[in-house]
């Protein structure tokens, strides 16, 4: 779901965007080009929608997906185990940022 579609039908919302410049796997690999982007129901932490763009990002979908599946929140996706250093560190760092949390503490 699109940030402006879930305007649309009144809900609230908090996005979070994790970029591939700030990943230490995409730098490494070349690669540092694209983001990660969530979007999230602010009162009740669901995933709404995500938004991937870059390198292997069709093998790190995957992750939100198997989440909607299982109605997981934001807390859960945050507090789940993302291995160093991956790609997918991104999707953490997606979540963090709708926090507005600092991303290395």
């Amino acid at each position: 779901m699109a940030g402006n579609t879930s305007k649309a039908q009144g809900l609230e919302i908090k996005v979070g965007i994790s970029r591939a410049s700030c990943n230490g796997k995409a730098i490494a690999s070349g690669e540092s080009e694209g983001f990660v982007k969530v979007i999230l129901c602010s009162k009740t932490g669901e995933l709404l929608g995500a938004h991937m763009l870059g390198s292997e990002v069709t093998e790190m979908i995957n992750g939100y997906i198997v989440g909607r599946q299982l109605e997981a929140t934001d807390l859960d996706i945050a507090h789940t185990i993302f291995p160093h250093p991956t790609l997918s560190e991104m999707m953490h760092s997606a979540i963090l940022s709708a926090w507005k949390e600092p991303l290395d503490s």
